[in-house]
């Protein structure tokens, strides 16, 4: 303390440094700390404040400061505007990384402490600011939208692909006016359904983003005219009534479940052709020909002929060839005798009523020249007279690539029902057997033009995966997607995506149209698809069913579709899928857990599968496998129920049975079905309950007894029931006075030569037998 004093009185004296004590100055200048060090016990001073700071986002930001007073300092950060102490920031520089645009306007402050006290730093505010985009080129349109032919009152879609940087946005619009489409903010334009007025518009999107904008060419809408059903109501255009091949005529209302019975319900006659008949009649109601007024049934054989019948008098109207000079219907190739003994009109056609100026009937025929030269060929026939519509360059040759893939008429046959699609017929493809090299084709054509519109292979890099489904058509839901069975052949075994090298053999295949480009958009293909398919037990031995719109328990709408073939290779053996057509499933080899619905047990009988098309009515899906009974099953809450509601006391033998339906709306429903065997039989049950049989072609002794084919398909319009044969159509109807008249002058027995008898099937086979 007297030291301190000493020095205290020498400064209070000003006296010089000399007289105080004494000693040296730089002694004296020592005892005295420097002012970067502080004075003994001297509270904290803030030298150097923090300053603003100004970053681009997600720049970091470093506010710092710096201080004196007596050691130890320690420094805490803050929020400025709330004093709130920020965690970690405790040394003399606080970092922000990386900042984001919401920090920005912020400040920051720092206080100082020692043990002598403390000092708060002046607020720093931070400022982000926004990264400026690089400079991009806008939108590159690589895909233009095509011009659309619809018939209405059937949707039309449009598809553009662009690709920029950032991604871009899309704006439709109407094309004449510039005026934007309401929600049309996506690269596919669906339009609402058409009308004939709307034929013409043209339309064109805006891709944009914030490097610029690109608007795309502008595309033309057309509508045909609606398909105009005769005023009878009746008609029958397409395999199984319909492009979801429900098989369901709900128009019907002559046949009863009062009055088929055996007594008032058998075998009016036939139409005699030239040939089998493996595809199903076709019927327009109505139809005026060379000035009066028919029922039509027309008929196509595999001797390359088409026939216009009047339906109730079974009087040929027109009969016509599609062999060219010096053709005739192709023979057997390579020994295969699943279809015999010729081949020429396979799968069932398709009609148009509005295409041409009297509708028009579009057929696929292989022929073979006197040169040994094979050809498939689409026709347009004139409904009215059968003559080709050359304005519609008919008939052209079918001919395609893709791929590095070549299509061979000789390696090929046209077996699946046409479909015609927003002006668009297509065709599916198989081979001859499991003969040859082969591949899965899908074409496009253009009713309009028969020129091709688009063509997929669904195995481009691989082999086989033909097209079967014992005769039934591709199917289509309301947006125009294509659903179908593969058979066996390539798959890249690519887990939940679509195949690597595009290979989907024996798989439940969806193929999209946007662009008017037929593509793979989604699959399913279960655990087991690969051993199956290498042991030849594929799903292409059955058709693909789309399913009409279900709501489950919740309300929720699903879509749904559902298929299935021949029996797996392990178990469980029978199965049936029901698929989720906006999300199929695609591939797991572990499980098929991604599937909508797999029905395991209590579902289909029989040791072979199935190798025919379901139908669908009222809630219910008709299925007839090989070896088993009719069965019918419940749909309940958007869920197929097993075990079956019901099913029919017989067992149908190979190939099973594709079961046609009629009823008057939802009331007096009849499940129409034929059995293969020595001779055919026509069963009818009530569709309510299939161990009802209302009829059968057995029941009245040898009166209405035929012959028919594998693969029959009933087709039931306006009170009758026709079924192929191998040289006729069987007609079936109500016993009236006329319609037994009638009989007589059409005898049942009149046959041409009978085709090789039904082989038992191969359970491996993808399509046995004749």
């Amino acid at each position: 303390m007297r030291v301190t004093l000493s020095i205290f009185t020498c400064f209070v004296a000003l006296l010089p440094l000399s007289a105080c004590g004494g000693g040296s100055s730089a002694s004296t200048s020592s005892s005295i700390p420097s002012s970067s060090s502080g004075n003994p016990g001297s509270a904290p001073t803030i030298t150097v404040q923090p300053i603003n700071q100004t970053v681009t986002v997600p720049a970091a930001a470093t506010f710092t400061v710096a201080a004196t007073g007596t050691a130890p300092l320690s420094y805490q950060w803050q929020n400025a505007a709330t004093s709130v102490n920020i965690s970690g920031a405790t040394t003399p520089a606080y970092s922000i990384s990386p900042t984001t645009l919401a920090e920005s306007g912020l400040s920051f402050q720092v206080v100082v402490t020692n043990g002598s006290g403390s000092q708060t730093s002046n607020p720093a505010t931070l400022t982000v600011n926004a990264a400026t985009p690089p400079a991009f080129p806008p939108p590159t349109i690589t895909a233009q939208p095509t011009n659309q032919t619809v018939t209405a009152p059937a949707a039309a879609t449009f598809t553009v692909i662009a690709s920029g940087t950032p991604p871009p946005s899309y704006q439709w619009q109407n094309a004449a006016t510039g005026a934007d489409i309401v929600g049309a903010t996506s690269p596919i334009y669906t339009t609402s359904p058409t009308n004939t007025g709307e034929t013409g518009m043209t339309f064109q999107v805006v891709v944009s983003s914030t490097a610029g904008s690109t608007t795309s060419s502008a595309v033309t809408l057309t509508v045909n005219p609606a398909q105009q059903i005769p005023p009878n109501g009746v008609a029958v255009l397409t395999y199984h009534n319909d492009n979801g091949r429900t098989g369901q005529n709900l128009n019907e209302t002559t046949l009863t479940t009062s009055n088929v019975n055996s007594t008032n319900f058998g075998l009016l006659g036939s139409a005699a052709v030239d040939g089998p008949v493996d595809a199903e009649p076709l019927y327009v109601g109505s139809l005026t020909l060379n000035g009066a007024v028919h029922n039509v049934l027309f008929v196509v054989t595999e001797n390359d002929s088409v026939y216009a019948f009047d339906a109730d008098t079974f009087a040929s109207l027109w009969h016509q060839s599609v062999l060219g000079s010096n053709e005739t219907p192709s023979n057997e190739v390579d020994g295969c005798d699943q279809v015999t003994p010729t081949i020429g009109i396979t799968s069932t056609p398709v009609i148009d009523l509005s295409a041409g100026a009297d509708g028009t009937i579009f057929v696929v025929a292989m022929s073979k020249d006197s040169g040994g030269n094979y050809h498939q060929r689409l026709h347009a026939l004139d409904l009215t007279t059968g003559s080709e519509q050359s304005q519609l360059n008919s008939p052209t040759t079918i001919q395609a690539t893709f791929s590095a893939q070549t299509f061979n008429p000789e390696q090929y046959e046209e077996r699946s029902g046409l479909l015609l699609s927003n002006g668009v017929i297509y065709m599916g493809w198989t081979s001859h057997c499991d003969s040859g090299a082969y591949n899965g084709w899908v074409m496009g054509y253009s009713e309009s033009t028969l020129q091709q519109t688009s063509v997929v292979n669904v195995t481009p890099n691989g082999s086989q995966g033909g097209i079967w489904m014992a005769g039934a058509g591709l199917a289509a839901d309301s947006s125009g997607n294509i659903y179908f069975l593969d058979g066996n052949g390539t798959f890249d075994s690519t887990p939940g995506a679509l195949q690597a090298n595009g290979d989907y053999g024996n798989a439940f295949i969806k193929l999209s149209i946007a662009g008017g480009a037929l593509s793979v958009s989604d699959f399913f293909a279960a655990h087991d698809t690969v051993a199956n398919s290498n042991a030849d037990r594929d799903l292409g031995s059955g058709g693909a069913l789309v399913l009409p719109d279900l709501k489950d328990g919740s309300g929720t709408t699903w879509h749904l579709a559902i298929g299935t073939g021949k029996n797996a290779v392990e178990a469980p053996l029978s199965r049936i899928y029901i698929v989720n057509r906006d999300s199929m499933g695609k591939f797991n080899a572990s499980n098929d857990s991604a599937i909508y619905q797999e029905i395991t047990s209590n579902g289909l009988g029989g040791d072979t599968g199935v190798f025919a098309m379901p139908a669908y009515f009222n809630n219910t899906v008709y299925y007839g496998a090989v070896g088993d009974n009719l069965r019918a099953f419940s749909i309940v809450n958007a869920l197929l129920v097993t075990p079956a509601g019901s099913a029919s006391a017989a067992s149908f033998g190979y190939p099973g049975a594709t079961p046609g339906i009629s009823a008057n709306g939802t009331s007096n429903g009849i499940v129409w079905a034929v059995q293969n065997g020595d001779n055919g039989v026509l069963h009818a049950y009530d569709a309510t309950n299939l161990a009802t049989e209302l009829y059968n072609s057995t029941q009245a002794g040898n009166r209405d007894q035929f012959t028919d084919n594998k693969f029959t398909t009933p087709m039931i319009a306006n009170g009758k029931v026709y079924v192929g044969t191998p040289n006729s159509v069987a007609v079936f109807g109500l016993l009236s006075q006329s319609a037994k008249l009638l009989r007589k002058s059409h005898p049942t027995n009149v046959q041409r030569g009978r085709l090789p008898m039904h082989k038992a099937p191969h359970p491996g086979s993808s399509t046995p037998g004749n």
